[in-house]
């Protein structure tokens, strides 16, 4: 069976958190990419951006409903989550989109177990790592179509 190592596109585009979200749009469009690791000054993946992310940026806000009684709130949804939708639409950084902790493979991680993970959390974008945690590829949903040929 095949593995990561045998189907990863070594070449990997990588962006930095304080990086625009306008950089991050010129990366995908350019490259015709749709995931990119997010890394620190030394190389260390700390998250991925997807293009999910960017269109998530520019949706319409929905105000929670909320109930008062008694002069108090009661919030029918989670502030906690309201707090995170205005983040990411009022993003200007990539470090304000970026999902973390990035979900990640080993070289050595077979394809039927990257397909069950792509499908299973919806990701299309998975960093490849050594076991000392250094980059070394990514996997892309377009990596695994290329199997079937």
């Amino acid at each position: 069976m095949k593995t990561a190592q045998d189907i990863m596109t070594q070449e990997v585009i990588t962006i930095r958190p304080e990086n625009s979200i306008r950089d991050l749009a010129k990366i995908f469009t350019e490259n015709n990419i749709s995931g990119v690791p997010v890394v620190d000054d030394t190389g260390k993946v700390i998250g991925i951006v997807t293009e999910s992310d960017l269109i998530f940026h520019n949706k319409r806000l929905n105000v929670p409903a909320v109930i008062t009684i008694l002069d108090s709130f009661i919030f029918l949804n989670s502030p906690e989550k309201m707090e995170k939708e205005l983040r990411k639409i009022a993003a200007a950084t990539v470090n304000d989109i970026l999902t973390t902790p990035p979900v990640t493979i080993k070289q050595d991680t077979p394809l039927d177990v990257i397909a069950t993970l792509m499908t299973d959390k919806s990701i299309h974008t998975l960093p490849v790592l050594t076991e000392s945690g250094k980059m070394v590829g990514i996997v892309g949903k377009k990596d695994i179509i290329r199997t079937i040929l």
